[in-house]
This record gives structure tokens, C-alpha cells and sequence, in this order.
């Protein structure tokens, strides 16, 4: 019998050639041109598919937002009285300096993004997403803490899902603050549980 004869395979013509779907990269000597327009725009290149003063906007309402947060987990530091204090004062401080860590960094990204950070008292509380509410007993002070975490959290998952892909460094400075935010939550959770976690050492 005979064996039929194996055709050698040739390959579409198609998939020889270079995947025109694929973005194309800026050759070098366009990138050098570039950069010597608008130097002064720093990290905000001619290829940044977002509005810098858009998300500047945002950014200063998540500074005024972590700025809040900071003054009201102080007061609440201070002022914890009662069988859980020592627990909660702990977390207290702690979530306000991660707070005021959250706040330098946004700060540092509007400055990269060419905004001045907005850090007057009188506009803070009216363009934080969270409110200051004091609260009066530790529970109280707990919850309001927890609303305002809740509300933080909401707001950075927003704001991710807005910049998408088209700015990951201020995507993953949010990604990493919307993480700690989680975390407080968690926390706070398990204050009003009455099974405090012990504070981490970090």
C-alpha cells in the first residue's frame, strides 16, 4: 500500500508578518523631539490619555477626604475612654498616620501631574467625601470611623475603575491606599465586635 506523501506545512503569510493589532512603539528619535516640548509639563507627556486637571480634581477631594480622617482618628485617639480604649487609641493612631502617609503621596502625585496640592482649612471638609463627625461615646466614635473607611473605600474603587489603564501610577498609588482603607475597616470591624486584633508592628 501506498503511504501518501507528507506536504510540507507552510505558514499563512499572515502570521509571518508583524501583529498589526499590536500598539506600535514611538521610534527614538520622535520620543527625544517630544520631550523637549512643554518640558515644563515634567511627568505629563504628550501620550497621557487622561486630563491632568481632571484627575487633579480628584486627587484634591481624596487629600481633602485622608486630611479629615487624619483629624478625626487624632481627636478620637485622645479623647478614648472606656473598657476598650487602650485597644482602639492604638488603632486610632495608627490609622491616622497611615492616613497622613495616604496624604503625602496624593500630595506628591498632583504635584507630579503639575496641581498644587489644596491644603486650606476652609476647603477641606467641603471637598472630603467623609465628614467629621466626632462622636461621643467610644462606640460612637468607632462607627464613624467605619462609615467614614466605608466610604473611602467606595470612593478609591471608583476612582480606579476611572483611570483604568490610562494613568497606573496614580492607579496603583490608589490600588495600594484603597488596600489599607480595607484594612482599617477590618479593623474598626472587629473593634465594634469587641475582638480587637493586636496592632501591627509595622
Amino acid at each position: 500500500m501506498k503511504v501518501a506523501e507528507r506536504q510540507p506545512q507552510t505558514v499563512p503569510t499572515a502570521a509571518r508578518t508583524a501583529d498589526t493589532s499590536a500598539p506600535k512603539l514611538t521610534p527614538v528619535a520622535e520620543l527625544r523631539a517630544r520631550a523637549r516640548q512643554r518640558v515644563m509639563e515634567g511627568a505629563v507627556t504628550v501620550n497621557y490619555e487622561l486630563d491632568p486637571e481632571q484627575v487633579i480634581g480628584m486627587l484634591q477631594e481624596a487629600l481633602a477626604t485622608e486630611l479629615v480622617c487624619v483629624l478625626r482618628y487624632k481627636r478620637h485617639y485622645f479623647v478614648a475612654k472606656g473598657i476598650k480604649a487602650r485597644f482602639a487609641a492604638t488603632e486610632f493612631l495608627q490609622h491616622a498616620n497611615e492616613e497622613s502617609a495616604h496624604a503625602d503621596s496624593i500630595a506628591e502625585r498632583i504635584v507630579q501631574l503639575g496641581g498644587d496640592p489644596d491644603l486650606n482649612p476652609d476647603r477641606l471638609s467641603g471637598k472630603s467625601h467623609a465628614q467629621y463627625h466626632e462622636g461621643k461615646e467610644l462606640d460612637d466614635m468607632i462607627t464613624e470611623d467605619l462609615v467614614a473607611e466605608r466610604i473611602a473605600i467606595e470612593s478609591y474603587r471608583e476612582m480606579i475603575h476611572f483611570i483604568g489603564d490610562r494613568d497606573p501610577t496614580t492607579r496603583r498609588m490608589l490600588e495600594d491606599i484603597l488596600a489599607m482603607e480595607e484594612e482599617h475597616a477590618d479593623d474598626l470591624t472587629d473593634l465594634l465586635d469587641g475582638e480587637p486584633r493586636p496592632a501591627s508592628k509595622s
